[in-house]
């Protein structure tokens, strides 16, 4: 029969909730929780299991950043297309209509703002469009939704 040492220690109060749920859950005795709990922090596996978790993790953050790598890349290409296009086809405006057209690009820029900021808010998102339309093309004109 081995013996044990008592030891008493402090918990946050929030901490100990959690202890106390797990234990009436396993239907053991707090310190059977507490026991295992430092019984797997000083064994010599836990740091490889840390490291998985992190490496995990890692996986999934890279997985994500490349997403956004890629959105990012076709973002900047739309763009570049989109003004190299307007450059091709816009003609130049003689000085008489400058004054007029800087007025109505005031306008439209103000109704481009309040446009982006509605798709903001719905957190409709250009690409989430676009990945959309290029579904319903594959699939013979049925949107997949």
């Amino acid at each position: 029969m081995s013996s044990k040492t008592r030891m008493n220690v402090y918990f946050e109060p929030e901490l100990l909730k959690q202890v106390e749920a797990l234990a009436l859950r396993r239907n053991v005795s707090k310190s059977a929780v507490i026991e295992a709990a430092v019984a797997s922090f000083l064994s010599a596996d836990a740091s490889e299991r840390l490291e998985a978790v992190f490496a995990r993790r890692m996986d999934r953050i890279d997985r994500q950043i490349a997403g956004m790598d890629e959105d990012l890349a076709i973002m900047a290409e739309t763009l570049a297309l989109f003004i190299r296009f307007w450059l091709t086809v816009t003609p130049p405006l003689p000085d008489s209509a400058q004054a007029s057209a800087r007025a109505k690009g005031v306008e439209r820029f103000e109704g481009f703002l309040q446009s982006l900021g509605r798709k903001l808010a719905t957190g409709d998102r250009f690409l989430r469009e676009l990945s959309r339309d290029i579904d319903t093309r594959r699939n013979g004109g049925e949107d997949p939704e």
